[in-house]
């Protein structure tokens, strides 16, 4: 629909509430960068925002949602915390805003009470996952799992060639990606290696990600029993790294861990299929409905060393297969996990809010 300079008018709002960049920001930063191909939309938070120009502030929010769209339907708010939630009902019910709020509800966990009674006023909530669908209180109106940049995170043509070329040793490469933290799973993988990488010379691991203050002492902890082990030149600490060098790293490795405890999602598994690796992860998430088993990777349970070192060691000793795990884990991003297709999904079922 276009306004009167013959633009199309803003139809979707999206809240950006949080300063600190997380999974749910890069998720919303992301699938906004294709939805925008389709409709004008604005996003009410500057944080880290790479286009000034969808900045929206609250109040210029009020101003545009006094009236609907020339068309006479309302925009569409689209919440991924609570207190976006909050702030879409402040808009409605105080500023009498004409919109239509959805949230997205990644997490796997048991609500509060007050959570639940704010998500019953929603005029929709969409669940990331099948998994994280059964923690709602009411059954989700749409199940649209997150997808993945695929043109970003490609496999390289030859791995042991563009592995050898990122200067960490070996031939081949594996990582665990993200936070450095237990969480994470961080000291599982690290384990495993040290066990597992002595049967397999050609190999190196890397553990990539930020380490904060508070975890420092549990890194170095594990740093120590890579040092005890005699491995401290083929088990890699590489600290944070520019966001540009990720898709570079997963690019290169042909085994990519996700141990962690619980996840919302989890992007780092359909990044790493997309990439062209075979996947290890723990059934967390939405790893479980992602891999494929045997096919694209293999799921352990949460916390299970003994069978992280099992198929740790699967994984490295039948090196072709787990080359052809890559291709078919990336075919299955393809069509299933891309991000244009949850854009294009959100957007078609924003329609049916009209």
């Amino acid at each position: 629909m276009l306004n009167e300079q013959g633009e199309q008018e803003i139809s979707l709002i999206l809240g950006n509430s949080n300063s600190n960049f997380s999974g749910v920001t890069s998720t919303m930063l992301q699938v906004s960068a294709e939805q925008r191909k389709w409709v004008n939309l604005r996003i009410m938070g500057k944080h880290h925002l790479r286009d000034p120009d969808l900045y929206i502030s609250f109040w210029d929010t009020v101003r545009l949602c006094r009236k609907p769209l020339k068309s006479g339907k309302y925009r569409i708010f689209h919440a991924r915390r609570v207190d976006e939630m909050l702030q879409a009902l402040l808009l409605r019910y105080v500023f009498r805003s004409k919109i239509k709020i959805v949230f997205s509800s990644a997490a796997q966990r048991k609500r509060s009470a007050s959570t639940v009674w704010i998500t019953r006023q929603m005029d929709a909530v969409v669940a990331v996952s099948q998994r994280s669908a059964g923690f709602l209180a009411d059954p989700p109106d749409k199940v649209i799992p997150h997808g993945i940049q695929s043109h970003l995170y490609q496999p390289a043509q030859n791995k042991e060639e563009a592995w050898q070329a990122l200067g960490y040793g070996g031939q081949i490469g594996i990582g665990i990606l993200g936070r450095v933290r237990k969480q994470k799973g961080v000291h599982h993988f690290v384990r495993a290696c040290i066990d597992v990488l002595p049967d397999y010379p050609q190999v190196t691991a890397v553990v990539v990600g930020a380490i904060s203050s508070s975890h420092r002492d549990f890194v170095e902890e594990l740093k120590q029993e890579v040092e005890t082990a005699g491995l401290s030149s083929r088990i890699v600490f590489t600290g944070e790294l520019p966001f540009e060098r990720i898709p570079q790293i997963f690019s290169a490795l042909s085994v990519v861990a996700a141990l962690s405890d619980n996840e919302g999602f989890g992007l780092t598994v359909p990044e790493a299929m997309s990439a062209g690796a075979a996947v290890l992860a723990t059934d967390a998430g939405a790893w479980p409905e992602i891999i494929r088993e045997g096919t694209d990777g293999y799921v352990v349970p949460v916390n299970d060393i003994q069978a992280i070192k099992e198929k740790l060691d699967t994984l490295l000793s039948d090196l072709q297969r787990t080359h052809e795990m890559g291709i078919q884990g990336r075919e299955r991003v393809l069509e299933h996990y891309s991000i244009e297709r949850e854009a294009r999904q959100l957007l078609d079922f924003f329609e049916t809010l009209q």
